[in-house]
């Protein structure tokens, strides 16, 4: 891969195909994971790998090109999910009466509302960044670092905490605890 990226870097143009090719669907499965919209996902990989096509002569080789290309999913996803978070607080002030659902709404709560889809959702991006990382995508923690610009050992325990965070949630859900919201369990545990 690296010799097709040099080539990039050397204003070929080919090459890209063929690097769009490799990353098009992990990618894919990466910003789907994170973001839980395959429309948004799908808009997203074109967009991360125009980024990358546009900024390739930054790349060097002191990481894989396939840890430089995450990073930039990874931020990329970040901006997705805050803007998001601001738009629907600003929905809340301007509509505070509830709405219809739609019917496409009812099959995506019907569909995804199990335990650890709700688990997961209530994560913050960076945790659930961490578990798609590691358990959906099987990078090492050493490429986590790299993604995320962190040392090895502080991604391997911000892994281990979001992992019993996540364990904690899904027990209070099974211990049947009407509220297991993440804040609830810190203080339950911590």
């Amino acid at each position: 891969m690296e010799h097709l990226v040099v080539r990039v870097q050397n204003g070929e143009v080919e090459p890209y195909g063929q690097i769009v090719e490799t990353f098009q669907k992990p990618m894919y499965r990466y910003c789907s994971r994170l973001l839980s919209n395959a429309a948004e996902a799908e808009d997203a990989v074109q967009e991360i790998l125009v980024k990358a096509y546009q900024n390739i002569g930054q790349y060097r080789p002191l990481v894989s090109f396939s840890s430089w290309l995450y990073k930039i999913a990874y931020h990329h996803c970040l901006h997705i999910i805050r803007q998001r978070q601001r738009h629907n607080r600003l929905l809340m002030l301007l509509r505070p009466q509830k709405y219809a659902e739609s019917p496409e709404q009812a099959m995506d709560r019907h569909l995804f509302d199990e335990p650890l889809a709700v688990a997961l959702s209530r994560l913050k991006a960076e945790e659930r960044n961490l578990l798609v990382l590691r358990i959906f995508e099987e990078q090492s923690f050493a490429e986590m670092a790299a993604i995320l610009g962190k040392n090895t050992d502080t991604v391997k325990k911000r892994y281990q905490r979001t992992i019993i965070k996540l364990t904690n949630m899904l027990q209070a859900h099974r211990e049947g605890e009407e509220n297991w919201t993440s804040a609830s369990l810190l203080k339950k545990n911590g």
